[in-house]
């Protein structure tokens, strides 16, 4: 009798941990049709390293810019205080690894 109900807690417990998988692998955001998983995080990592390095790096006075990553390519835009900051937070961004090429859309702002 115990076997039983043992055996039918142990189902219902594996009932419920597939719904569970299979809802969490439905949910999540799928990448496009041309990237891959590994690519997606990979530009993901590339992002995240690189906002970080613009954040520390102390010749870029800018925390309006905003990155995104395709396949290895960065793309900045937001705004910057001058043409320096501009140039500085591409070299930045070029130096991270994984970084194919910099698209550069920063504006200057006038202060």
């Amino acid at each position: 009798m115990k076997t039983i109900q043992l055996l039918k807690t142990a189902g219902s417990i594996a009932c419920v941990a597939f719904a569970l998988n299979a809802t969490a692998q439905t949910a999540a955001p799928a990448p496009a049709a041309s990237e891959s998983i590994g690519q997606h995080v990979d530009d993901t990592t590339i992002t995240t390293k690189a906002k970080a390095d613009l954040l520390a790096a102390k010749n870029v006075k800018s925390t309006h810019i905003h990155v995104k990553t395709r396949k290895g390519v960065v793309s900045l835009t937001g705004s910057v205080p001058s043409a320096d900051d501009k140039a500085a937070a591409e070299e930045v961004v070029t130096a991270v690894k994984g970084v194919s090429s910099v698209k550069n859309h920063l504006k200057v702002a006038a202060e």
